[in-house]
């Protein structure tokens, strides 16, 4: 499967995917801190980065849809579907934290919040899980994995190296 949507060969779901579930993660920090009794702006810095995450979700989300176009129709379609379910359901419980807290004029975080951004970040490790699964699967038949030194042949030493180009 060739996806849609690349950069100089690389297929940019995958690399879509790593910010929103990075800004979630730091989200979640920043509310543990804040709940756990750290400076009270930390709940608010949390926040507003989980809002980021949400854009960026939204934009993997776009790109998992037309990414899912290309699918088969076997069982690497279920699992990508399944991928981009996981990921969409962790963006629905933090918006649902952050619509409860948009209210709040500090927007910090309550016991009950983070335990449901610790919630939303397992159901992302899943996805990530069955995203790496899939990344495996349409990229081994591209390329081969280097499993000994010998691999390291091509890659150039010097700047002499570097400026010509490879045969």
């Amino acid at each position: 499967m060739q996806s849609r949507l690349r950069v100089q060969g690389h297929p940019i779901q995958p690399m879509l995917v790593t910010f929103p579930f990075g800004l979630f993660v730091s989200a979640t920090v920043f509310d543990l801190t804040d709940v756990l009794g750290g400076p009270a702006f930390l709940g608010e810095v949390g926040y507003w980065t989980a809002v980021a995450a949400l854009f960026a979700a939204a934009l993997a989300a776009v790109a998992g849809m037309i990414d899912l176009w290309d699918v088969p129709g076997d069982r690497t379609q279920r699992t990508a579907i399944t991928f981009n379910l996981l990921n969409v359901g962790m963006a629905a419980l933090f918006l649902v934290t952050c619509l409860v807290r948009a209210e709040s004029p500090q927007r910090g975080a309550t016991v009950v919040l983070l335990l449901i951004e610790l919630v939303a970040l397992g159901v992302g490790a899943a996805g990530v899980r069955l995203g790496a699964r899939l990344v495996r699967r349409f990229d081994a038949g591209r390329r081969a994995e280097a499993t000994t030194f010998d691999a390291l042949a091509d890659v150039p030493t010097t700047t002499t190296d570097l400026a010509s180009p490879r045969p």
